[in-house]
């Protein structure tokens, strides 16, 4: 019987062969928490007299939520990581440097890896071929510590995407479309495995919005076999040597194969208070938003902002709007620095803050006025995810977000395309 990719990866880090069901103990080849969860790991590791690093450089502190802080709790809880890390040995990447997942991705995942993560969007690694997994806080400083962790090997659903999609349709939307047809817990411990030409065809940015997502379904992981665009992202990385193919074996067992025509998709809503309370975008209504946020571990990478960039290009923001866009890595930021797009947002009227997470978590930069709606990019739509629980979350691709922008109500991007 074949393999799929979660079988095949997870087996190679156990060191023999498993298949979905399997306990195994596996070598982890990256593990990192971020400010919210990484205070807790750190309490932990010293409570069970594990304050050490198996492989410092491959254990990474992340400071991008609270980006900067904004409160001295806060900023003591960087402060407490700093030391733990100075001490360790364990690498920093501090407040500005971006979002975890999508330094990951730039900086450290490879096809073929086994990543751990005290986030639950870790599965954002997917998007290159990377077996990466949200953990708790202690499970990933137990992997921190010891270099290894255990885990059960999930089924794996087969997400089959095929032909071109339309202008106005993007990779937001398909997983804002799968989630919508599965819903919330539909892949719950499961592996989603995404194939098909309209797959194929995706970028890496692109790819990587998908694999964000996954955990908005309940799954495990979401993973994207290696190819000539993981390749060249690589390469454009600076990292090109780490490439390898890995992909599910053409007789893999799965647990269902879910079918998309491509060519079907429209831009998709998801709205208030559930991802998967989805509608195409003409079926939402009149929504009159007060703030749109481009950004987030889910949209904030450059082809994204050059989207909505290429959208406001010469036009202004809604004058009831707030326009907040934060880049998701300094690599991001300076790349849309260099190219004009930043200066699209701050003439169209936006506010672009510095890299990290943002108004995504409710932290800062972006809280909610009570009854306020929001257009967003980010991954969830929780009621209180943005900082006040009266307030609304809907959330679309970053061309929604910049034709809502523009317009003051949730719109369909074809307007103006």
């Amino acid at each position: 019987m074949g393999k799929t990719m979660a079988e095949k990866i997870i087996g190679e880090h156990a060191g023999k062969s498993l298949k979905a069901g399997d306990l195994a103990v596996v070598a982890v080849d990256l593990s990192y928490v971020q400010d919210g969860t990484g205070p807790l790991a750190v309490r932990q590791m010293k409570s069970m007299g594990l304050e050490k690093a198996f492989n410092p450089a491959h254990s990474i502190f992340f400071l991008d939520h609270a980006s900067p802080s904004p409160r001295l709790e806060l900023s003591n809880d960087h402060k407490f990581l700093r030391e733990f890390a100075e001490k360790t040995g364990i690498r920093v990447s501090d407040v500005g440097n971006g979002i975890s997942h999508q330094v990951v991705l730039e900086e450290y995942a490879l096809p073929g890896n086994l990543i751990v993560g005290a986030d639950s969007h870790t599965c954002t690694g997917g998007a290159i071929g990377a077996f990466a997994t949200g953990m708790g806080s202690t499970d990933v400083a137990v992997a921190i510590a010891l270099g290894k962790t255990w885990m059960r090997v999930p089924e794996t659903l087969k997400v089959v995407v095929d032909g071109k999609l339309r202008k106005g349709v993007y990779s937001k939307d398909i997983i804002l479309h799968l989630i919508g047809m599965i819903s919330s817990s539909g892949a719950t411990y499961k592996a989603l495995e995404f194939h098909g030409t309209a797959i194929e065809s995706l970028s890496i940015d692109a790819r990587a919005t998908i694999a964000n997502m996954a955990v908005e379904a309940g799954a495990k992981a979401g993973l994207f076999p290696s190819d000539e665009v993981t390749k060249k992202f690589l390469c454009d990385m600076g990292r090109k040597s780490g490439y390898r193919e890995i992909k599910p074996d053409d007789d893999a067992e799965y647990e269902k194969v879910i079918n998309i025509d491509g060519e079907k998709l429209e831009p998709t809503i998801a709205c208030p208070h559930l991802v998967h309370n989805t509608k195409a975008v003409g079926e939402v209504g009149e929504v009159f938003v007060q703030e749109v946020f481009l950004g987030t571990s889910c949209n904030g990478r450059y082809e994204d902002l050059k989207i909505a960039a290429e959208i406001l290009n010469g036009k202004k923001i809604d004058k009831r709007v707030r326009l907040l866009v934060t880049p998701a890595s300094r690599n991001v930021y300076l790349r849309a620095l260099k190219d004009g797009i930043i200066e699209t947002f701050v003439r169209a009227g936006g506010v672009v803050t510095g890299p990290g997470c943002g108004a995504c978590v409710g932290v800062h930069e972006g809280v909610l006025g009570d009854g306020e709606i929001c257009l967003a990019t980010q991954p969830r739509n929780f009621k209180g995810r943005m900082g006040n629980p009266n307030a609304f979350i809907y959330l679309g691709s970053p061309a929604v977000a910049a034709a809502t922008a523009i317009t003051g109500k949730i719109t369909d991007p074809r307007e103006f395309l």
